[in-house]
């Protein structure tokens, strides 16, 4: 279905807003569909993103502000977000000995152990998400959608 019976609209879009409009409620699409999936594990996007950013941390510390930039929603409250995670037991919060004012959150073994259980399944379904595009349409799309985010 195009994007303008989507948004219920019978004036003809210009084309930079169809795509813009288009790419958004896409976004949204999508974002809906996955915190679905994740919703079965007790967990948002947001907080996933976290414990797969302090995996790829590979055993060393991050701080807030390394989470928060390599964050993919940038408007995520990262504090929040690792409190429930220290709730979950998922990671732990520490002040690095050697600086006091730095705090140091590591990714803890049951974390590690949710992200093992959860993310074949996450995998699974961005693949099922994504079934309907072929191998060349994704590679167009990434490139496009990197071309977008450098134009200005």
């Amino acid at each position: 279905m195009n994007i303008e019976k989507i948004i219920k609209t019978e004036a003809e879009l210009p084309l930079s807003r169809k795509a813009i409009v288009n790419l958004l409620y896409t976004e949204n699409w999508v974002r809906d569909k996955i915190n679905l999936e994740l919703k079965t594990y007790d967990i948002s996007i947001q907080q996933f993103n976290v414990l797969r950013i302090l995996r790829g941390q590979k055993g060393k510390p991050a701080n807030l502000s390394t989470i928060q930039e390599r964050m993919v929603s940038k408007m995520s409250n990262t504090t929040r977000l690792v409190d429930k995670l220290i709730q979950k037991e998922y990671v732990t919060r520490a002040t690095c000995p050697s600086n006091r004012r730095k705090v140091e959150i590591h990714i803890t073994e049951k974390g590690k152990t949710f992200l093992d259980k959860v993310s074949p399944a996450i995998h699974n379904f961005e693949t099922k998400l994504t079934s309907a595009l072929s191998e060349e349409d994704l590679t167009t799309l990434n490139t496009l959608l990197n071309k977008l985010r450098t134009s200005i």
